[in-house]
């Protein structure tokens, strides 16, 4: 019994030594740790981290794509000017679209939260970055403050009459306390569905290259380990656009329904 304790003791202690010497020993979801940005230990409510640092510059490339790239208005365009035309055709026809006249008139904040979006997705495609919007703490923030909004105007706009919203008019009488049941309870889960759809996508995409690149090491598999990384990364391109697009729509489905709540 003492020989059979003591081999596997031994085998443990082999198993451990050779984990510790491995080069598949690698933790995709580390790229995710907050830090703080200068010195170490515990991160406070006013401490400056890395998120901080990728959030201010999210805003500073915003500021230099639509302000000042666009200052010159020049009738032949750059390319930032063309880049900044593009973005902002873009926006205010998807408010349009959705939203209808009486929308316009909130399409500042809406292509203020397209852009901080698209820029914070686009920035943490750059190696050794941190992506801001893989946080729930960051896409929750964004989605309450939706949610609220729409919700608060919803009541200005129609007083008690925003509660059509959950009243399916359309429906038999007695399926409608059930259908306004429901409706309530999607209604309150948006704010859930908006931020863990954003903060999911871009953290499953970034963990995915973190794991091939761990790969990549091994000389066996670098080829199509490479492979892999350059597919998804370019997947990833396409999602952090996508993902902007699907956040900025459903705000504005969701602004449509309290600026015209009834079905």
């Amino acid at each position: 019994m003492a020989a059979e304790t003591q081999g596997a003791e031994q085998a443990a202690e082999a198993a451990h030594g050779a984990a510790e010497g491995s080069s598949l020993v690698f933790h995709p979801m580390d790229q995710f740790i907050v830090k703080p940005l200068f010195g170490h230990g515990d991160v406070g409510m006013f401490t400056i981290t890395n998120v901080t640092l990728w959030l201010f510059l999210s805003i500073v490339a915003i500021v230099l794509l639509m302000v000042v790239g666009t200052s010159r208005r020049a009738i032949v365009p750059s390319r930032s000017q063309s880049v900044a035309e593009l973005a902002y055709g873009f926006v205010y026809k998807m408010v349009e679209d959705v939203t209808g006249k009486d929308g316009l008139k909130y399409f500042p904040s809406i292509m203020t939260l397209f852009l901080f979006i698209v820029f914070a997705n686009f920035l943490g495609l750059i190696p050794m970055s941190f992506t801001t919007t893989s946080h729930f703490a960051v896409t929750v923030v964004l989605a309450l403050a939706v949610f609220l909004t729409v919700t608060i105007l919803g009541f200005i706009k129609n007083g008690v009459g925003f509660l059509s919203l959950f009243w399916v008019s359309a429906a038999p009488l007695a399926l409608r306390p059930v259908l306004a049941l429901i409706e309530l309870i999607s209604y309150f889960v948006r704010p859930v569905s908006h931020s863990i759809r954003l903060a999911g996508n871009l953290m499953a995409g970034h963990a995915v290259i973190k794991v091939f690149a761990g790969f990549a090491a091994i000389a066996a598999v670098s080829p199509i380990s490479v492979l892999a990384i350059t597919a998804m990364y370019g997947l990833e391109i396409l999602v952090a656009f996508i993902q902007a697009y699907v956040f900025t729509i459903l705000t504005c489905v969701y602004l449509k329904d309290a600026l015209h709540p009834h079905h």
